[in-house]
């Protein structure tokens, strides 16, 4: 346990490859979704997955392992009461209580080094369960 805490407590690095993916998605809208992942072997955190424009937010959550800890972003496009188009980033870290422990340690720990090289998120969700993360959720909070 003592070897775990303290690879936890010494971070990760972040790819190049998380911070161009997240500014295609904020600036040139190429991707939907961004999902981040921690290779334990390189200790860095880098782009597992990325969902197209036509993507939604179903299919970023069906792409959440359920027994595996995970970081996200999305771009969430809405019409305000006002008739106007917005839109807002959100930050999603996925921790399902399946997950390994070490794993949940290593995100908890590692979370703040991605989240300097993403400027621009707008929203924070932290979810164990997809109830936590639903669409529902992320609509209550961009309005």
């Amino acid at each position: 346990m003592a070897m775990a805490f303290k690879m936890a407590t010494e971070g990760m690095s972040v790819k190049e490859e998380c911070r161009r993916s997240f500014m295609e998605m904020k600036w040139k809208k190429v991707h939907r979704y961004v999902v981040y992942k921690i290779d334990e072997g390189s200790r860095a955190v880098m782009v597992d997955k990325v969902g197209g424009p036509g993507e939604g937010y179903e299919e970023l959550a069906a792409s959440l392992p359920i027994d595996d800890c995970r970081y996200a972003v999305f771009d969430f496009d809405f019409v305000t009461v006002d008739k106007c188009q917005k839109s807002k980033i959100f930050f999603i870290t996925w921790s399902p209580t399946a997950s390994r422990i070490r794993a949940k340690m290593l995100y908890a720990t590692s979370k703040q080094g991605l989240r300097r090289v993403l400027e621009g998120v707008h929203y924070e969700v932290q979810a164990t369960d997809p109830t936590e993360m639903g669409f529902d959720v992320i609509r209550e909070r961009a309005k």
